[in-house]
């Protein structure tokens, strides 16, 4: 054990670290063996680094960025409600041929627990209390399984596409186990990848990483930023390649509307030649604090709303819209040939942002001492701090009513919860209804994904049916009516 122990040191020491080895004495011998192990996991080349880079950051003049911010060119951005419905049907199809070529993924960031919802499940087996019951992932898998068949519909060739889901330390073998009983929701195993999310060390304000217990670093998850590094160091990237892989759709589990692999936003991304997109929704209003994606000093960036002055918010264009009016929304397309650029290249570069927080830890005593006041830091990096790399970036503009209503917060918030995520789905689906000739008068209808991606096959079901009851009616691909009364 001498060897091993002056071994750790020597590489402690070289860190400027030592003081992990503080509790040494104290742990027997199997500990210390894992104690070794888990020292020599660590990357602490990086972790310095990464440390350099918050002390960079939380030293320099925090400013204001009103200066700097111009809105995305007109050039690089579209709405979906202004454009015609003849190149709606263009990028639809481009759309879809690239996923009956084999050439979308889906890459869900699922690392969230659901602690503010009252579980601590996985986001994603979460379920809003809709009439099927179903969870975040069963949706968003039945979306999947309903646009490969509209491509096959299209163009005769069933397109597969593959679903990376991005887990995290507390979620990765619950969301395996789920996945597993559900038989994947009908997708082939072979095309459901699951991959953790990466873990940095947490740092006194001098640097000093903590100790979580006598023999275990204090981590904590790298933020959505951390995909990049994991996609290289898990070989999904590799994978992505392998398979042919030329576009991807990235979002996060906890909008109950996302439109999974969107063929619409992935054609106009396709038809622009872009390397990175984002759907973006309008602000709900100039001091709805959500971050907006804008240029600052020529690259493309999410600048939040602590970032900007008031009246900076409340800048407005000559239509009456806010100046800086596009939400981001977490919901990005890449292609595959910018995802290698970002690994190979970029990685250092990304931005890192600190959080000073209370942060546990053991003393040098091998006590656990829960801090009254800040005493440390945590470092994480965010998806979109890349965009700053593309030499082709575009923005998609999409209603909030149609496709963003995010799950956050338990129903005594009143907003961004299971109640509002459940009401907004039921409202588009009775939307969905009434455009195809149908009548909702009382009750609720709830779509299956399998039958309808986003409104379309539903003519021949509710066209001229009036529904009138006081429970819920499940509408389904065989065409049949569960639930309550029937309709009518």
């Amino acid at each position: 054990m001498s060897s091993s122990l002056n071994e750790i040191k020597e590489k402690l020491n070289g860190y400027n670290q030592q003081q992990l080895l503080a509790t040494w004495e104290l742990l027997d011998r199997e500990k210390q063996l894992g104690f070794v192990k888990h020292v020599n996991a660590i990357d602490f080349e990086e972790a310095n680094f990464l440390f350099k880079k918050a002390k960079q950051s939380m030293e320099s003049d925090i400013k204001k960025l009103d200066d700097f911010m111009t809105p995305v060119p007109a050039t690089q951005y579209q709405s979906e409600e202004k454009v015609c419905a003849k190149t709606l049907d263009e990028y639809r199809s481009i759309g879809l041929e690239a996923i009956s070529n084999n050439e979308v993924a889906v890459l869900l960031l699922a690392g969230g627990q659901g602690t503010r919802l009252g579980s601590d499940n996985p986001k994603g087996m979460f379920s809003v209390g809709l009439p099927s019951g179903k969870t975040l992932f069963q949706i968003q898998a039945e979306r999947i399984r309903r646009v490969t068949a509209l491509a096959k519909e299209k163009y005769g060739k069933f397109g597969t596409i593959p679903w990376y889901i991005m887990t995290s330390g507390p979620t990765d073998r619950t969301t395996h186990k789920f996945l597993v009983a559900k038989n994947y929701f009908d997708l082939n195993e072979k095309d459901v990848i699951l991959f953790q999310q990466g873990l940095l060390p947490c740092y006194d304000f001098e640097g000093k990483i903590l100790l979580n217990e006598k023999d275990h670093v204090a981590f904590a998850p790298d933020g959505n930023g951390g995909i990049y590094k994991a996609l290289a160091k898990h070989g999904i990237l590799n994978d992505m390649e392998k398979r042919g892989v030329k576009y991807v759709h990235v979002h996060s589990v906890d909008n109950i509307l996302v439109k999974v692999a969107d063929p619409v936003f992935i054609g106009y991304c396709v038809s622009k030649q872009a390397e990175c997109g984002a759907k973006v929704v309008k602000k709900a209003n100039p001091n709805e604090p959500v971050g907006v994606i804008c240029q600052v000093d020529g690259k493309y960036q999410v600048v939040e709303y602590s970032e900007i002055t008031e009246k900076t918010a409340l800048l407005k264009n000559e239509n009456g819209d806010l100046k800086f009016n596009a939400g981001n929304i977490c919901n990005h397309f890449f292609s595959t040939s910018f995802l290698r650029k970002v690994v190979n290249e970029c990685l250092n570069d990304i931005k890192v942002h600190v959080a000073i927080k209370k942060i546990p830890y053991t003393n040098a005593l091998g006590k656990k001492v829960t801090p009254v006041e800040a005493n440390g830091i945590k470092i994480e990096k965010f998806i979109f701090d890349v965009f700053q790399f593309a030499e082709k970036f575009v923005i998609w503009e999409v209603p909030r009513n149609e496709e963003f209503s995010a799950l956050k917060n338990s129903d005594e918030a009143g907003k961004d919860c299971p109640m509002t995520a459940r009401n907004d789905l039921l409202a588009l689906h009775r939307a969905y209804v009434e455009k195809a000739g149908g009548r909702i008068e009382a009750g609720e209808v709830e779509i299956s994904p399998l039958l309808s991606y986003a409104g379309e096959n539903l003519e021949n079901i509710v066209k001229g049916v009036t529904y009138n009851n006081k429970g819920a009616i499940q509408l389904l691909p065989e065409n049949k009516l569960n639930g309550v009364n029937g309709k009518h």
